[in-house]
């Protein structure tokens, strides 16, 4: 994840593929009309809501990410997925069309990671950078803020730019949190 970036716009070619690759993950059901992107070129108006100028913005961790150039906002609206479960094609026995409540796991955070993972790895893939970071309680103002229809919910953000090889090289409060090694998370034929 850079935290870091420089002011520089983001190729608008590229940006399209990086999009592309997040609209083209898979989703549950193929159900593409679940997901959206509110892309913004003017940050600003992202931060205006969620990190107000004032002490908060300037005690802010990692000012070089608010110098990100591009913003994209990932959206689903989880009825996308009982609907397309309602559909015809899906088997009727199954509740899942009844509604976003029916579903055990809900399939629309799932895809919407996809999605995200998918633009993080084309970011790199375009030579820039890229970091997710979440919405938190700021979510529905800035959903509002930014338009946003009723029944859509926001999942995360995704940071898009030219990484700033002076920025703070300073890890991640968790960086240094060690994963567990591969034997005790791979349970093989059984627990």
């Amino acid at each position: 994840m850079v935290r870091a970036f420089l002011p520089g716009a983001v190729d608008g070619h590229a940006l399209d593929r990086i999009l592309d690759a997040g609209r083209r993950a898979p989703a549950a059901g193929n159900t593409a009309e679940g997901r959206a992107f509110v892309v913004l070129d003017e940050p600003s108006r992202y931060w205006d809501v969620a990190l107000p100028s004032g002490a908060r913005r300037e005690a802010f961790a990692w000012p070089g990410l608010l110098a990100a150039p591009v913003l994209v906002v990932l959206c689903v609206r989880p009825e996308a997925w009982a609907e397309r479960y309602a559909a015809d094609d899906k088997d009727r026995a199954a509740t899942l069309g009844s509604g976003p409540d029916a579903w055990p796991q809900p399939f629309w955070w799932v895809d919407a990671g996809l999605s995200i993972e998918a633009m993080l790895l084309a970011a790199r893939a375009e030579g820039l950078g890229a970091c997710l970071f979440g919405l938190f309680e700021r979510e529905v103002e800035v959903l509002a803020a930014l338009g946003v229809p009723g029944g859509w919910r926001g999942v995360a953000v995704v940071a898009v730019g030219h990484p700033d090889p002076a920025g703070d090289p300073r890890p991640g409060r968790s960086a240094g949190r060690p994963r567990p090694p591969l034997d005790e998370v791979v349970h093989r034929n059984r627990w």
